[in-house]
């Protein structure tokens, strides 16, 4: 992301705004402070409230005025969201985006299976998507217009050996997002998958082997360049669809094999 000065809006314009759940680091922080400075009124949630609250006040402070709201949420009290969602669309006045970036990957040691981290990778990665975007779409779908996007991963596109359920956890995702693409295109509402690589944040510490690693800024600035463009499915940096491309269609008998 460049550091020009956050771009200046006339005083009677409005102003775009969104949610983003999953905002306290990695990429939601750095979409956060992507979307303030593209000039959108911004609603920050994440359950870590002091880094919330310290990620909105920098903000704020950049800006010089109210664009980053902060909301304290863990994605897995699921019976909170209806209420929350309401509360931050009346807070915003209305609202045009929604990002669902939260996400988890417990170190899993090759022959370990455990039930309560792999629930815990189902709960956040899928079902919190789920509990944050049907609200949305209900929104969005009676307005006609919006946009809905989520942080799926390139291990959504296989079932590979060393964390199976995350890739579970992803590709769930990737077809919740197809589906509602499906229903919403046609009412108006764009629906964005998108698929990074290996992006510096902690996620990356319980991964064996990485390449082609990108900041967490310069994977925000795609994506806001994805939303903008309304892409319904992009790979960040966009090599990985060539790489996907070729590991999707790697015969199974052939793809248990290799150690990845």
């Amino acid at each position: 992301m460049v550091n020009d000065p956050p771009n200046v809006t006339r005083p009677l314009e409005r102003k775009s705004r969104a949610i983003v759940v999953g905002a306290s680091s990695g990429i939601g922080a750095a979409l956060v402070r992507e979307l303030a400075h593209q000039g959108y009124t911004v609603a920050a949630v994440a359950r870590r409230e002091a880094r919330l609250a310290e990620l909105c006040d920098a903000i704020n402070v950049a800006a010089g005025g109210s664009c980053a709201l902060p909301y304290t949420h863990n994605v897995t009290d699921y019976n909170t969201v209806p209420g929350l969602f309401q509360h931050v669309v009346n807070d915003l006045g209305g609202l045009d985006l929604i990002v669902y970036v939260a996400g988890m990957q417990p170190k899993i040691d090759p022959d370990e299976y455990n039930f309560e981290k792999d629930a815990a990778m189902i709960k956040v990665n899928l079902l919190g998507a789920i509990a944050w975007l049907n609200q949305a779409a209900v929104r969005f779908e009676r307005a006609g217009q919006g946009h809905v996007a989520a942080i799926s991963s390139i291990a959504g596109d296989r079932g590979r050996v060393g964390a199976p359920v995350y890739n579970a956890s992803k590709a769930g995702l990737d077809t919740y997002l197809e589906a509602l693409r499906n229903r919403l295109s046609r009412r108006g509402v764009t629906v964005t998958t998108v698929k990074p690589g290996f992006v510096d944040t902690v996620l990356l510490e319980n991964a064996p082997k990485t390449f082609w690693v990108i900041a967490p800024e310069a994977a925000a600035e795609k994506i806001y360049q994805a939303i903008k463009g309304k892409k319904q499915l992009v790979y960040i940096p966009a090599r990985w669809r060539l790489v996907s491309l070729a590991i999707r269609h790697i015969p199974s008998f052939i793809f248990r094999r290799l150690s990845v």
